[in-house]
């Protein structure tokens, strides 16, 4: 492949090229040459777009897509194609298939179904066998395999002695453990938020504090044990403090915030719309603001579409009933930028790659192109036309989002899509 991108702007606060437009040659997978108005010299494709902007390629590290066992849902093939299509470049794949992606087997399993394409996947094993939270899976052969790093999605572990013998075990070789932290017994049956929305619509509530206790447990595990630990999909403003406060003293603790939770609150469940029950559930605005403010004061590491598909039989049906979970891929890009600065949108999808182990590509010669084309200006309503995957279960359907992506240059590929 043989590629010239012209006149682009270059958002890569690591590049010596950050905040220049110019010209990038690619070449069999990698860039040749960065300058302006390079020569066309061997017939190659040349890229020029309205208001062209690249960055490092995106990661979202935490995508559910169903195979195997939920092809229905969504498959890995269709799955990558939409994460290329959305900007990511690559993307850590939860494992809550059927089986569970608990063992080796399972592990090359999905690597051997994403060979192939633009979008790189990267197994998360699951920490116990099956995710039942009762027995240690078989992290040290996931690893080996190529899992990045292990957690039972969505499942709090309740048994702490089982967390700490697993980071002090994974330590031996440099592995990552994920901790969502939710206390089952304090959220009992609850659906959304505890507060004034779900009172006045008579929704058993999820009190911020099923969160924070478990969140502090688990950091008070990680002090005793060492190891790293990677709390996702925070929610409330005291989480953020809690985590703010253990990297103060020195923690290896990271964490991430899904789009939603920047973007929406409890106030959307005014009309028991199911598109907006997810887990955790959407907080109050005092929440939003301070995940806002973690994210750009560091605190929040990373942000997550937290992608995750959901028949529409289990999201047709009473709130109390329907199945926690949105698609976030296609929508995370331009949801992000209606609530934060772009620099800071494109840092916290790209430097979470580190945290799993996953190589960063920096803008610059000789590096491997690992792009992501976009245009952060224009707005537009999230339409079921804008969605590929094969859920239609988004929270941002008839959203006014900002901005558009074009798509992505990555293992010696281009997957383009023309807004």
């Amino acid at each position: 492949m043989k590629i010239i991108i012209r006149e682009a702007k270059i958002i890569d606060s690591k590049s010596p090229f950050h905040n220049k437009t110019a010209d990038i040659l690619i070449k069999d997978g990698l860039i040749e040459k960065i300058g302006t108005s390079l020569p066309n010299t061997e017939n190659a494709e040349e890229i020029k777009l309205d208001n062209l902007h690249i960055s490092q390629g995106w990661f979202d590290s935490s995508v559910s897509l169903g195979e195997p066992g939920y092809e229905d849902r969504e498959t890995i093939s269709n799955g990558l194609n939409v994460a290329a299509k959305s900007g990511f470049t690559a993307i850590a794949l939860q494992p809550n298939s059927y089986p569970i992606i608990d063992n080796q087997s399972q592990v090359n399993f999905v690597k051997n179904k994403a060979n192939g394409f633009a979008t790189e996947l990267f197994p998360i094993g699951a920490l116990t066998k099956a995710s039942e939270g009762k027995d240690m899976a078989e992290l040290f052969d996931m690893k080996k395999t190529g899992a990045v790093a292990f957690g039972d999605y969505n499942k709090s572990l309740d048994n702490a002695n089982l967390l700490k013998i697993a980071l002090q075990y994974v330590q031996d070789f440099d592995g990552l453990v994920i901790a969502y932290s939710q206390d089952q017994n304090i959220k009992g049956n609850g659906v959304a938020n505890e507060g004034i929305v779900s009172t006045k619509l008579g929704l058993k509530g999820i009190p911020d504090l099923a969160e924070e206790l478990q969140i502090v447990r688990n950091l008070f595990l990680l002090e005793y044990t060492g190891g790293k630990l990677h709390i996702p999909t925070i929610s409330t403003a005291k989480s953020v403090q809690l985590i703010k406060d253990a990297k103060a003293k020195g923690l290896n603790v990271t964490t991430s915030v899904a789009v939603h939770h920047l973007v929406l609150t409890d106030e959307k469940l005014e009309g028991f719309d199911t598109r907006f029950k997810v887990t955790p559930p959407l907080r109050t605005e005092t929440d939003r603001q301070a995940l806002l403010n973690g994210v750009l004061d560091g605190t929040i590491d990373m942000i997550t579409s937290d992608h995750n598909p959901i028949d529409i039989e289990f999201k047709k049906m009473e709130f109390d009933m329907a199945k926690n979970g949105t698609i976030g891929l296609e929508s995370a890009f331009g949801a992000l930028l209606t609530v934060l600065p772009l620099e800071t949108v494109i840092e916290k999808l790209t430097l979470g790659k580190s945290v799993f182990g996953i190589k960063n590509d920096t803008i610059t010669e000789g590096s491997k192109a690992n792009i992501t084309l976009f245009n952060p200006n224009g707005e537009s309503v999230f339409a079921k036309s804008n969605i590929q995957s094969k859920s239609k279960n988004s929270a941002f359907l008839g959203a006014q989002l900002k901005g558009s992506v074009y798509g992505i240059v990555n293992q010696n590929q281009l997957v383009f899509k023309k807004n």
